[in-house]
Order: structure tokens, then C-alpha cells, then sequence
């Protein structure tokens, strides 16, 4: 298992995007890009992702943090490519850093 600290910005029209569409935009993203995600266990499993802060509608930011825990070890430019070809315009991944567990 491997956790994935990384950093986005969100700008443009993505500013106008709410906290919880931004965690939905993010989820489909991963999923589509094909990385190996790990899910929460239950009824209803969901990719453990976390947004550290949320902003306010209509706030640009440049550094935001949120993190990931995936089931396998992949290389941090891997990740960022691949999750980046399915992010739109306006979100842009900075950084990438593992953390293995």
C-alpha cells in the first residue's frame, strides 16, 4: 500500500467548482486514469481521497494539498501523467510525493 501526497492548483472556471464536486471530479479522474486505488471497506466502498482545506466558491488557488492511498507502488511521474491527462482545464497537478507504508 502507498499513500500519494499532491499538490493542485485550481483556477479559471474551476474556481467555481464546490468542495464535494471537486472530490467526485477527482474520483472519476483517478478511476479513469487507471490507477490502482484503494477503496474503504463496507456497503459502499469509495476511494480514500482527502482534500486538505476546503476553499470557498470562486477562490482561485495555486498550492493545494490533498493525498491518496493507492494499492501498489507506482512512480510519482506516472501518477501525475496519468491522473493529469484526465483532469480539465483549470486544474493542474504541481507535485507528487510518495510515501510508502
Amino acid at each position: 500500500m502507498q499513500k500519494v501526497n499532491f499538490i493542485f492548483s485550481k483556477k479559471g472556471m474551476m474556481r467555481y467548482i464546490s468542495h464535494l464536486d471537486l472530490m467526485r471530479l477527482f474520483m472519476r479522474a483517478l478511476r479513469r486514469a487507471g490507477l490502482p486505488i484503494k477503496l474503504s471497506e463496507g456497503f459502499s466502498p469509495h476511494p480514500k481521497l482527502s482534500i486538505k482545506r476546503a476553499l470557498k466558491l470562486g477562490v482561485e488557488s495555486e498550492n493545494e494539498e490533498a493525498s491518496i492511498l493507492l494499492k501498489e507502488e507506482i512512480k510519482s511521474d506516472e501518477f501525475k501523467n496519468r491522473l493529469q491527462r484526465q483532469l480539465p482545464e483549470g486544474i493542474e497537478i504541481k507535485d507528487v510525493k510518495r510515501n510508502l507504508n
